[in-house]
């Protein structure tokens, strides 16, 4: 395995990095192998990046074939965009070294959770815009994502938003036309890539909501989507799993909700198959 960690050079400074979990080929079975590769941006409410939603999930995507990568994006008191520069040239630098590191350069796609969902669904509407070319130095192609895996997303800026994550993501800067701008559900087209998201009902951080006026969003524009919800379960679950619960507060487990990483396992293979 390829395990490195990999300085983030933008056109702002910054102190983000993303640390690659790269499976290598060999002679005796395929020299030339070319896998999808899922990029993992956790949640942590634009505050920090947990590790519940970083290492334990690119395991469980290697165990099954794909590559995997962590991005440790900047948050508090780091401002739009800046995180999704890091994104964008992070997918840009694995196109780039797709034959090195025998990655599918079309199949790069961004699994996020919580307002790491929000940092991944930005690119994913965001990445064709010519702002966006502009603030990163990057072209559409470089930056444009193969697929989106969205855990419990933060998409909305109204009335169902989680206030913390857009508080921190806008800082200063709280005016109506940024707040707009951030609020996914409004900004689809039908360039969006495709879609795998799932929800609970009962979480209370982030709506269930967001789900919904993002996969009506989707539908609108014939974007294809797959979307999972579960009945219950709080929000944060991660893997859903004893891997990832928070052992000294009992909290993270929830069985049924365990399903969902094995559905975006078949989502992948699913949008393998079919382009």
């Amino acid at each position: 395995m390829i395990h490195e960690k990999i300085k983030i050079s933008t056109l702002k400074e910054t102190k983000a990095y993303m640390k690659t979990y790269l499976l290598e080929n060999y002679e005796e079975i395929d020299p030339n192998r070319r896998r999808p590769l899922v990029l993992i941006c956790p949640g942590g409410g634009y505050e920090f990046t947990t590790d519940r939603e970083a290492e334990a999930v690119a395991m469980q995507y290697l165990a099954k074939g794909y590559h995997a990568c962590v991005l440790r994006y900047s948050v508090k008191p780091a401002e739009f965009p800046k995180a999704l520069g890091e994104l964008a040239w992070c997918v840009a630098y694995l196109k780039e070294h797709a034959v090195k590191y025998g990655i599918c350069a079309e199949k790069i796609i961004l699994a996020g959770f919580s307002a790491g969902g929000h940092l991944a669904a930005s690119l994913g509407v965001f990445w064709d815009k010519e702002w966006l070319a502009k603030e990163t130095g990057l072209s559409k192609e470089q930056m444009r994502p193969g697929g989106l895996i969205l855990s419990y997303p933060v998409i909305t800026s109204g009335q169902y938003a989680h206030r913390g994550s857009f508080d921190q993501l806008m800082g200063n800067s709280k005016n109506k036309e940024l707040q707009q701008l951030l609020s996914l559900e409004e900004q689809v087209s039908e360039n969006v890539p495709p879609v795998f998201i799932w929800h609970t009902l009962t979480d209370e951080a982030v709506p269930v909501e967001n789900m919904f006026l993002f996969v009506r969003s989707l539908q609108k524009f014939g974007v294809l989507v797959e979307a999972h919800l579960f009945p219950k379960g709080q929000h944060g679950l991660a893997l859903a799993n004893e891997e990832t619960m928070i052992k000294n507060l009992g909290f993270g487990v929830e069985k049924h909700c365990q399903k969902w990483m094995e559905l975006s396992i078949d989502w992948i293979q699913n949008i393998m198959e079919e382009s």
